[in-house]
């Protein structure tokens, strides 16, 4: 009886080992990022063939149109504003800055940096790949958008600029329930950003649904990335200073360790 226990302690020791604690943190973020790359694969192809998910658009749209109410979409216009061009680039500055002053390093801005620039090239390319139209104007609600409708450019950059804010956000954060307010609210706010769009008529279901997934993907690159980049750069600092390597340092996040990477 005591020996399952010991086992199962051993294991996670070695499970905490850097190197296989990388490799696994690597298998799993590829791994998911593969796979959401593949689900948003099949929905680009329901677009352009104009079936599975892009079924639901139409009835979909009908239905947020007929539940709309003065109060709601006034509201929900504004709302959405936020994850536009000028809206969500000021909550990333300001937001940046305050993880920068915090953490005292550039990490926030290099992480905001890489993320949103991969975000918007993927929009402009697929936008303009694709053409698809967006909904009639008849059923949106102004301003009116002009710019291809898949995928959803706000609903894209909304989860990417969100997610890695997000993200910095539990590196410098010591609570759990911070952690988990952060993770709530974030991730709140990137499916609401989505569900407006197409309560507003500027965007069809499979325009949110395709963002959602491909900016998910996109996440998942980057976040593996810079765990990569920031344990080699970290191993690389131990092996030119023994003084600060030791085996109860090397068991832990190495993020954690050094805030200023």
């Amino acid at each position: 009886m005591t020996r399952t226990p010991a086992r199962w302690a051993g294991f996670v020791e070695w499970l905490r080992r850097p190197l296989i604690l990388l490799l696994v943190i690597s298998a799993v973020g590829l791994g998911l990022a593969t796979l959401l790359g593949w689900a948003f694969g099949e929905v680009y192809e329901a677009v352009t063939e104009n079936n599975g998910i892009a079924g639901f658009d139409q009835p979909v749209l009908d239905a947020m149109v007929a539940s709309r109410t003065p109060a709601v979409t006034l509201f929900v216009n504004g709302f959405t504003q936020t994850g536009g061009p000028i809206g969500m680039p000021i909550i990333a500055v300001v937001v940046t800055v305050i993880l920068m002053r915090v953490s005292k390093a550039v990490r926030p801005l290099i992480l905001t940096l890489v993320a949103a620039g991969g975000s918007l090239a993927m929009t402009l390319a697929i936008k303009g790949l694709v053409g698809r139209s967006r909904p009639p104007l008849a059923e949106a609600v102004p301003p009116f958008e002009s710019s291809a409708s898949f995928p959803s450019g706000h609903t894209l950059n909304a989860i990417v600029i969100t997610g890695i804010l997000v993200y910095s956000t539990l590196l410098v954060v010591r609570t759990n329930r911070a952690r988990w307010w952060t993770v709530i609210g974030g991730g709140t706010y990137a499916i609401a950003i989505g569900l407006s769009r197409v309560y507003l008529g500027h965007h069809w279901l499979s325009d949110v649904v395709g963002a959602w997934l491909l900016g998910l993907a996109w996440l998942a690159v980057v976040i593996v990335a810079h765990r990569l980049a920031h344990a080699y750069a970290t191993r690389t600092r131990r092996t030119e200073d023994p003084a600060i390597a030791g085996p109860s340092a090397l068991s832990k996040d190495p993020v954690a360790q050094d805030p200023g990477a």
